[in-house]
């Protein structure tokens, strides 16, 4: 009987079916905070690559707190179309923001370097220098 009602199991999908026409009759949307990242360990550093499609090099902003490291984006566009007379035939608005925190304990934060082209934001993170053992002599009283 499941297999037979519309709305279940692996026929129609009322859900998807409104997400789809909403997207194409209102033209899309922004995905709202979906920072895709990369992180790959190169051995004395670590490469963090996050997807910022849309964004441009001043949206963007990396906060360094303590141990955390915070990319944060935020854009918006206004997009009018009028008629001969000056009337709305489409007037829209888009705001889009992204937010993500890293733990970036073990790195050096002096040294992390960022670069931003076609979309996508690259940050190496230079490994800390592992500190070599202190040894010593106590003297006995």
């Amino acid at each position: 009987m499941y297999g037979l009602t519309p709305f279940g199991g692996t026929g129609f999908d009322l859900w998807n079916a409104f997400n789809d026409f909403d997207k194409d009759f209102f033209g899309g949307r922004m995905p709202v905070n979906n920072c895709k990242t990369d992180i790959r360990d190169d051995g004395n550093k670590y490469v963090l690559e996050s997807e910022l499609p849309g964004f441009e090099k001043e949206d963007i902003k990396l906060d360094i707190n303590g141990t955390q490291l915070t990319i944060s984006a935020e854009h918006s566009t206004n997009s009018d179309e009028k008629d001969d007379k000056g009337n709305y035939i489409r007037r829209e608005r888009m705001f889009g923001s992204y937010k993500r925190s890293f733990d970036i304990g073990d790195t050096d934060p002096e040294a992390i370097s960022a670069e931003y082209k076609n979309g996508i934001l690259t940050i190496e993170l230079p490994k800390k220098a592992p500190e070599a053992p202190v040894a010593r002599r106590l003297e006995i009283k």
